[in-house]
């Protein structure tokens, strides 16, 4: 079997990447990077050891999410034709990931979709996240659902059942992976300024990316993260900002040279988990946070209005704040001043997966029967 995984961002290095190593034990596997978030792939590329065998160049900054899709489309359908693989990989919502699928349906190649049924119900949120994955629900062959409650949201739209796994979520895999390797349960990679941070007391981790948090919003979040490191400075605030420079202007504009926030580069995968890992809270709109964090233990405030990870929220890892600054607010100070509340998910188990996501894909994609995944 010969199989080409399609993948451009970084989330979706991340949650391939078990895959990717499951997968070459036993089939011819090709990697082709679209282009997508070239920077920030080649540090998650870098985390897991892998080179990609095709390497596109589809985006240039400023272009729209239509010009990406076209040039994606035209630079698959070539490689396609060259490599005539028997299945098809993507992952996830990207745009990356939808053409990739549609690419090769209209080649007549079967598409496996990673992280597949994943709703929020709301086509603008996130945007076009939501409509990317629904997509691609309607030409995959094989649906790889990370939980129950993804397995029922493709069947309510009509999706057979005798297509869809329930795999559990590869991200946990990935956190084994990744661990498996740290020295001393610390990665090799950590900056030095972090680690002076997480020495110095408590740490709250903070990101923001996501297209409908651009603007007055992120304006909105900046002054509510300077409110509340004024109101904790006994904790220490990491905020890795991302590379778009609709998130980087404002939030070096407005939160610039505050003792107790730090702003940093993106930083790579096994500082990010370890970042996870040591802090008291998360604050983000991150959907791989959300899946991340359960692992060690870790609460989110998650900054969205909608989420497509509420197994998490139901088991009470994560909160879902929307983007009103005055809740967002509330709901930080709320865990910050119940540590105990905070302790007591250390003992719970991540609701998105078991670390054995990547077999139970393989194993689907050779016609094998496995044990699904129950949360």
């Amino acid at each position: 079997m010969k199989a080409l995984v399609v993948l451009g961002t970084r989330p979706e290095v991340i949650k391939l990447a078990p895959v990717i190593s499951a997968l070459k034990q036993r089939a011819e596997v090709r990697v082709c990077a679209s282009g997508q978030h070239r920077e920030m792939l080649q540090q998650a590329l870098g985390a897991f050891g892998l080179q990609p065998h095709i390497q596109l160049d589809t985006m240039s900054p400023g272009r729209s999410l239509n010009i990406l899709a076209a040039r994606l489309l035209e630079g698959l359908d070539t490689v396609l034709e060259q490599e005539q693989p028997d299945w098809v990989l993507v992952q996830g919502d990207t745009t990356t990931a939808f053409c990739g699928g549609l690419a090769a349906f209209q080649r007549g190649i079967r598409v496996a979709h990673v992280e597949a049924g994943l709703r929020t119900g709301d086509l603008a949120s996130p945007f076009p996240e939501e409509a990317n994955r629904s997509l691609l629900a309607r030409i995959a062959t094989l649906h790889f659902a990370p939980t129950p409650m993804a397995a029922a949201a493709l069947r309510a739209e009509g999706v057979p059942a005798a297509a869809i796994r329930v795999t559990g979520n590869t991200v946990v895999d990935a956190i084994a992976q990744a661990k498996a390797i740290w020295p001393e349960g610390v990665p090799a990679s950590v900056p030095a300024e972090i680690g002076q941070r997480l020495a110095a007391g408590p740490v709250v981790l903070v990101t923001c990316h996501r297209r409908e948090n651009f603007g007055s919003v992120m304006e909105a979040f900046c002054h509510m993260l300077a409110r509340l490191s004024e109101q904790h400075p006994g904790i220490q605030w990491i905020f890795p900002v991302h590379l778009n420079p609709a998130v980087r202007e404002p939030v070096h504009r407005l939160l610039a040279h505050r003792p107790n926030l730090l702003l940093t580069d993106p930083v790579d995968y096994h500082t990010s988990l370890y970042l996870i890992s040591r802090a008291s809270l998360v604050l983000s709109d991150s959907g791989g946070i959300q899946e991340e964090a359960p692992s060690f233990g870790t609460p989110v405030v998650v900054m969205r209005q909608h989420t497509e990870r509420m197994e998490g929220v139901k088991a009470g890892f994560a909160m879902l704040a929307g983007q009103d600054p005055v809740v967002i607010e509330a709901a930080v100070n709320g865990w910050l001043s119940d540590p105990a509340r905070c302790e007591t998910l250390r003992a719970r188990q991540n609701p998105y997966g078991d670390g054995h996501a990547s077999a139970r894909i393989v194993a689907a994609l050779y016609g094998e029967p496995c044990e699904a995944f129950h949360g």
